[in-house]
């Protein structure tokens, strides 16, 4: 008698694993359609539920924790019965948004959601002639500094969601009271190129872009790799230095960074290459001139509205002068206010990209004609 009885638990025991191994996650949770496949992305996951998506970023700067959860639901549905427990409830397509920076901006521009945008901080950065247009003309609202915007403002316009750039240890001040989800735009902490990238999957579900999102990565995806694919094979690379030293300190871009990783890409050997991680170091002159003073290139940028010449860059520092790439006029910058560098970056990497290639092996992309780096001017 006592074998049927055990039998029976054993087989009782067995359904009630396997139910819980099945399509539900528990009793009365939503069931997973599908996950993203986050190629590049190290610190954003997409999950895709019956009645509403879930959106996680990894915390960049402690990458065992959880930085933010964003749970986006139909703005057209009634709000579903079983939600995750915790969670920033999002409605979408998100109708009113307040964007932080140019660059985000730029990509609501580019999937076609300027309708969307209510407001923007910082205008004095932003490079293009239509956002331009509809600030002046009130379409869009001047929030002010992104470090200090007009949180009344922002209550007057609507708005239901403010798109942001984290950084470590620090807020967003009294935008934090309003109640209004702040999305935490972590993609600049990427460190590929097409890691930045893959990030405009999350803003096309916020915008209701998806299939345009889908387009445009997979668009600049493949014309990436297909430049890249044209240096695997150089032999030579040219060595280069990049940026120049503020005040007494020289911030160097990582090897693990997504320069560092453009650069490479580009058929460059990177001097620092070596230094891991994905931020800045911070070194002296005679640091980098140590390492970097006989590299083949120098590559910089800047942000003001007179051109860089070699003679301001000397008045700036005579002992910049010393280096090869200055000595052989071996220079390139680009100016961040006259170009769309900022905008182009995060969703098309493949153009800056072909800047590099153009410029470190020129019979690989004969006839390129340069949009964002060019030789200093005399």
């Amino acid at each position: 008698m006592r074998k049927p009885v055990i039998l029976s638990l054993l087989a009782c025991a067995l359904t009630l694993l396997l139910s819980s191994c099945g399509g539900k996650q528990a009793a009365g949770d939503a069931t997973m359609l599908a996950t993203d496949t986050i190629r590049y992305a190290r610190n954003l996951r997409i999950e895709y539920f019956d009645d509403y998506t879930s959106v996680r970023i990894r915390d960049p700067w402690d990458t065992l924790r959880q930085r933010q959860h964003y749970v986006l639901v139909d703005r057209n549905k009634p709000l579903p019965a079983h939600l995750p427990e915790s969670g920033i409830i999002i409605r979408v397509p998100v109708e009113k948004a307040v964007i932080y920076t140019s660059v985000h901006t730029a990509i609501a521009e580019q999937l076609g959601a300027l309708d969307q945008v209510a407001g923007v901080c910082e205008p004095q950065y932003i490079t293009s002639p239509e956002v331009l247009r509809r600030i002046e003309e009130g379409r869009i609202a001047d929030l002010g500094m992104s470090t200090s915007p007009n949180v009344e403002k922002i209550v007057d316009i609507g708005t239901e969601m403010i798109i942001a750039s984290p950084f470590e240890n620090s807020g967003y001040g009294s935008a934090e009271k309003l109640g209004i989800p702040i999305v935490e735009a972590a993609d600049y902490m990427e460190n590929h190129p097409l890691g930045r990238t893959e990030w405009v999957l999350f803003y096309g579900l916020l915008l209701d872009r998806r299939e345009e999102a889908e387009r445009v990565f997979s668009a600049t995806e493949h014309h990436y790799l297909a430049l890249k694919s044209l240096t695997d094979g150089c032999e030579r690379r040219p060595t280069v230095v990049l940026e120049r030293k503020y005040g007494n300190s020289w911030a160097v871009p990582s090897g693990g960074s997504y320069i560092g990783v453009m650069h490479a890409d580009a058929g460059a050997d990177y001097i620092f290459r070596d230094y891991p991680g994905t931020r800045s170091v911070h070194l002296t002159f005679e640091e980098v001139y140590d390492r970097a003073g006989n590299a083949d290139f120098w590559f910089l940028k800047y942000d003001t509205r007179t051109p860089l010449t070699y003679g301001l860059l000397a008045g700036e520092y005579q002992p910049y002068a010393n280096f090869q790439a200055w000595k052989e006029h071996r220079i390139f910058a680009c100016n961040t206010i006259t170009s769309s560098y900022y905008d182009d970056i995060t969703l098309h990497p493949d153009r800056v990209l072909e800047d590099l290639i153009a410029i470190y092996h020129p019979d690989l992309l004969p006839g390129h004609e340069l949009h964002y780096y060019f030789p200093l001017d005399e």
